[in-house]
């Protein structure tokens, strides 16, 4: 016998679509509904059951003549004072169910119990009925632009297409039934469907979510692209997710603790959560084709069935509300970190209030920027110290990190029945700021600025310069800028939100500190303006105007966009160039500049707009002296002095004849020889350190399999004015091994310069670097004359306020050629 059998009513139905309100149709015909068969009528003009005033108003019998074990009516009440502000729980009519050896049970029908009108509003369904359609899930990778956010909700709530489900359970199953008689009362309503379960269970009660592992054993479909759904035909399931594919063994020998794994991008293995009723079949589906079925008590009792093309296994331990707290291991107080937990087989378990995969591991441009991280596979909850939720029973997998001085923490731990309380450590291994160096990010995008804050907590760092900026005709964190820094309770973390000014061709700048805006943000069209719009500004005047606002100018993502930056450089408009990513374009191009005898700090940014990049990911670590207070005014103040160095992860120490980086080394005119020490040291493995002198390698110690430490000391003949700098990275330093974020942009740390000059000022001159930087200037007053969109003369008054806008635009480049032509004019050289 089927698990659930329809009846026909056919021979008593007596009402037909009319009687529903216009324009709210509901399905007929044979239906499944909440994976449940019903025979609905099929004709539009009688094909329901109806009660009350101006339908049956005498009582109805519908013969069953069998056992079951409950009876299942689709039904609904055609009007109800409760949307006028009527009582709840008025007795509609009476279900009497007669067994066949006379006795009865009668059941009351009660509006907002048993049944409801159908629409019902937000927040009234019924107490003992539930909605025709099951909860399911959006469009997993398509849709309407306007349900960007719902769909991040991964979850959509059943509304009745027609009818409220109720199940009468019947406390006598062996008994045969043999009738169901209606009592109707005064208010109108209609039966659509009967159906008998024969199944011990309860058809409409949906237990818990549990686990599921499911497994393609054939090569071919396990190494498609991600492409799983899963389908339960009385339940739900979640979005399937691929699991890790290295086991957990390797997951904790790996060295980047803390800091995600590769993405397995793989259809196979994957887990989904089930929540179902006993009778309910499971099917796994790839690329819309059936891959396997299963019943699910099957599941639940073998936990583990074996379909020939999939393995759907019940890999739910059972589980526990834990407390977890995460501690400094010297001081026992809590620390903001960011953790992730998970089974042996990878399935995340996050603390409550955080995602298990942020943004359904799909990109998160200006989406969800905030309170959690994805690092590859791994999805991260920025916490405070401590959290909860859910984790599973035995062993869990933590996994720990808070930046780059404390050693992440990756173990196993056991979660016994009935613990609710965890405890974590966290070893600091260096302190810098007890150093005084204090490390900051010059360049996030989308936080606000509490989220910026517990973000650089979690990370361990001082400083988050979060930038407002235009997007084509998007404008960002707006709401944001005070001009003025935020700083925590303690001290320690600081949030300035300032400004990004950006052009799609001469260049972007970063203003630190800006007390005032400076417009306009962005210029020139897109990507960074507006449709259609024009060049207003240079990127010399956002900086002019920054400095006259005791700001500091840095140059992101050196060098590009790469048309203006030699001007600004050459009129010493920027002061500080940054590094967003390891290239070595990016590192020739910072040398070029050095070599041509302009004193550039070196800093690190992430220029962070996802949620697929940490904070501080690279990060500038700021000399502050003793007899000066950490402010937000000071850190920018030994940025600007040089004192620092970038750090993807190593952190890294240099000195010539003890001097800091950002100092200048006296020699005698005729030269000599210093001393130059640097050592790194990192919770990732380094390959190579090496001290540069104007680009190229002077000393070096490395390792072939990675070492926590090296170091490196030499003595250096100097002959001239030159530069020296410290760098740490992978093998051969130029083969970085990549981090897991979205850019997969490389481990290494880099010192600004320590100057070294003869006797008097420092200066160094390369001509090539001259030649280059005129060739651009030149490529870029081409630009300005030639290509640049333009109001036409006399039909605006811009924002400068002069008559000659053509004229305004190409001053600081004419300043720039100029100040390169002394230099070389001074040298005696003729260009």
């Amino acid at each position: 016998m089927r698990d659930y059998v329809p009846l026909s009513l056919v021979t008593i139905q007596n009402v037909g679509l009319s009687v529903l309100p216009p324009g709210r149709p509901a399905p007929i015909g044979e239906q499944v509904l909440r994976g449940l068969p019903f025979a609905i009528g099929d004709d539009p003009e009688r094909c329901f059951v109806g009660f009350g005033p101006g339908l049956r108003r005498e009582e109805l019998s519908i013969p069953i003549g069998q056992a079951a074990q409950t009876i299942v009516i689709a039904h609904r009440l055609l009007d109800s004072p409760i949307l006028d502000g009527g009582p709840v729980g008025e007795t509609v009519a009476e279900y009497v169910f007669r067994y066949q050896d006379g006795d009865e049970l009668r059941v009351p029908v009660r509006d907002r119990f048993e049944i409801s009108v159908v629409p019902t509003d937000w927040g009234q369904l019924p107490f003992r009925a539930v909605p025709d359609q099951t909860d399911g899930l959006p469009p997993r990778y398509a849709g309407p632009f306007g349900e960007a956010g719902n769909r991040q909700t991964e979850a959509r709530q059943a509304s009745p297409r027609g009818y409220f489900l109720w199940a009468w359970i019947n406390p006598r199953p062996s008994a045969p039934v043999e009738r169901l008689t209606v009592v109707p009362g005064d208010r109108r309503f209609l039966i659509a469907g009967v159906t008998l379960g024969h199944r011990d269970e309860h058809p409409l009660a949906q237990p818990g979510a549990r686990v599921v592992k499911v497994v393609l054993p054939e090569l071919g479909d396990a190494g498609r692209p991600f492409d799983l759904s899963v389908e339960v035909d009385r339940g739900v399931a979640t979005f399937p997710y691929a699991l890790p594919s290295e086991t957990s063994e390797t997951f904790l020998a790996d060295s980047f603790a803390g800091f995600g794994e590769p993405l397995n991008a793989r259809s196979s293995p994957a887990y989904v959560e089930i929540a179902a009723i006993p009778s309910a079949t499971v099917t796994v589906k790839q690329g819309g084709e059936i891959r396997g079925t299963a019943a699910w008590a099957d599941v639940v009792e073998k936990r583990s069935v074996d379909t020939g093309r999939a393995r759907i296994e019940l890999i739910d331990p059972g589980r526990n509300w834990i407390r977890t707290t995460v501690v400094d291991a010297d001081t026992g107080q809590p620390i903001p970190c960011r953790v992730h937990f998970r089974s042996p087989d990878g399935v995340p378990y996050q603390p409550h209030g955080h995602h298990t995969h942020v943004n359904g591991n799909l990109g998160t441009w200006h989406l969800d920027v905030g309170g959690d991280l994805r690092l590859g596979q791994i999805s991260y909850a920025y916490v405070d110290g401590t959290c909860q939720g859910w984790l599973p029973r035995g062993e869990v997998i933590v996994d720990v990190a808070r930046g780059f001085e404390y050693d992440p923490l990756r173990a196993r731990v056991t979660i016994q029945p009935g613990q609710q309380e965890l405890t974590l450590r966290l070893k600091r291994w260096t302190n810098l700021n007890a150093q005084r160096w204090f490390s900051g990010d010059t360049h996030v995008h989308f936080l606000s600025t509490q989220g910026s804050h517990a973000e650089a907590r979690g990370e361990d760092l001082n400083v988050v310069n979060l930038l407002l900026s235009q997007w084509g005709h998007l404008f960002t964190n707006t709401e944001e800028f005070t001009g003025r820094p935020t700083v925590s309770p303690d001290g320690q973390t600081i949030v300035y939100a300032t400004q990004e000014n950006r052009q799609h061709f001469l260049g972007h700048l970063t203003l630190l500190g800006l007390k005032e805006p400076v417009m306009p943000w962005c210029s020139d069209g897109p990507s960074e303006a507006e449709m259609g719009g024009t060049l207003e500004i240079t990127m010399s005047d956002w900086a002019d105007q920054c400095h006259r606002q005791g700001g500091t100018v840095i140059l992101p993502h050196l060098p590009n966009p790469n048309g203006e930056p030699a001007a600004m450089i050459a009129t010493g408009r920027v002061d500080g160039v940054e590094m967003i990513r390891f290239g070595r374009y990016n590192q020739l191009e910072y040398y070029r500049y050095l070599n041509g005898g302009y004193r550039l700090p070196l800093v690190g940014g992430t220029d962070k707009m996802t949620s697929e990049v940490p904070v501080g990911l690279y990060r500038t670590y700021v000399y502050i002296p003793p007899d000066e207070e950490f402010t937000y005014a000071t850190w920018c103040k030994n940025l600007t002095a040089g004192r620092t160095f970038l750090s993807g992860g190593p952190i890294i120490g240099f000195t010539v004849d003890g001097h800091r980086v950002g100092d200048t080394v006296k020699l005698p005119g005729n030269g000599g020889t210093v001393e130059v020490e640097a050592h790194a040291e990192s919770i990732f493995p380094i390959h190579t350190l090496q001290i540069v002198r104007q680009g190229e390698v002077a000393a070096s110690s490395e390792s072939a399999t990675g070492a926590r430490r090296l170091s490196v000391k030499a003595k250096l003949k100097i002959e001239a004015d030159t530069w020296l700098a410290a760098r740490a990275g992978g093998p051969g330093y130029f083969d970085a091994v990549p981090h897991h974020d979205v850019w997969s942009r490389g481990i290494f740390a880099h010192t600004s310069p320590i100057y070294v000059t003869l006797g008097g000022e420092w200066s160094v001159f390369d001509p090539a670097t001259a030649s280059y930087m005129l060739t651009l200037i030149d490529g870029s007053l081409t630009y300005l004359r030639e290509l640049s969109p333009r109001y036409p003369d006399g039909t605006v008054t811009h924002h400068h306020g002069e008559a000659d806008h053509q004229a305004y635009l190409e001053r600081p480049f004419l300043e720039a050629r100029e100040a390169i032509h002394r230099r070389l004019h001074q040298l005696g050289i003729r260009h």
